[in-house]
């Protein structure tokens, strides 16, 4: 398979190391001082580009990339307010595009255990929850898209909890704390806290790997699909398929 990097940081030359190792093709890489190339044949000729890049300019990637009729991959966050903006691009523009905020086979088995947790502790009130992520001191946005992805359904599931918030005010908002140290990968704590104990679920990502491998097989997957695509989606065919 033919790819295009777009963002060429730690995670983009990592996804490059097993992209290549799997036997993949990288045709294209395009990062902030080549932004040309977008408009180039050796772009054009990729089946699948990977995105990982900055909040403030990921959005206009997916425009450049659907402009020259490549599929996306992307693992950025902090845009997601302008979703509804690239679905309609996907469902009238023939556009496709996959994202996540996270793309490790782990943080998705944990998004499964902290949503059937968050079921369990509905029915137990004397339980208040809280949330904090680390996470190395390049990533910009606060908090992580895993993070919101985690708090989306806790609220979701336990009807005491309306929102989330970074400054806490109310007992229906779920406090997340963010820190950003040295190296971190990414690291997610959930806590579940009363006056007699408390339950605590954590997810700790030791290097970049996982993410990595995981948006090449998105990428694979997404080689032969067309349209607004989802971990969701993949992980149920991954599942049945073994």
């Amino acid at each position: 398979m033919k790819i295009a990097l777009i963002g060429y940081g730690k995670m983009g030359k990592t996804i490059e190391r097993i992209a290549r190792s799997r036997g993949h093709e990288i045709v294209s890489i395009i990062d902030i001082n080549n932004q040309q190339d977008f408009d180039s044949d050796a772009f054009r000729s990729a089946n699948v580009a990977i995105e990982f890049t900055t909040p403030a300019t990921a959005v206009d990637n997916y425009k450049k990339a659907f402009a020259q009729g490549v599929k996306v991959v992307s693992g950025s966050t902090g845009w997601t307010a302008r979703m509804d903006e690239v679905k309609s691009m996907c469902d009238n523009e023939g556009a496709t595009f996959f994202w996540s905020s996270n793309f490790s086979l782990g943080v998705n088995l944990f998004f499964e255990l902290n949503a059937y947790l968050s079921k369990l502790m509905n029915k137990f009130n004397g339980y208040t929850p809280e949330m904090k992520e680390i996470h190395h001191i390049h990533k910009l946005d606060h908090p992580s898209g895993t993070a919101i992805t985690l708090a989306e359904s806790i609220i979701e599931n336990v009807g005491r909890i309306d929102s989330w918030t970074e400054e806490k005010t109310s007992d229906n908002e779920l406090l997340i704390n963010h820190e950003r140290e040295g190296e971190v990968p990414g690291t997610h704590i959930i806590s579940w806290d009363s006056d007699v104990d408390t339950i605590t679920i954590e997810h700790c990502a030791k290097s970049r790997e996982g993410f990595a491998l995981g948006a090449v097989v998105a990428a694979e997957w997404v080689a032969s699909r067309n349209g607004f695509l989802t971990m969701i989606e993949m992980m149920k065919e991954l599942i049945q398929d073994n």
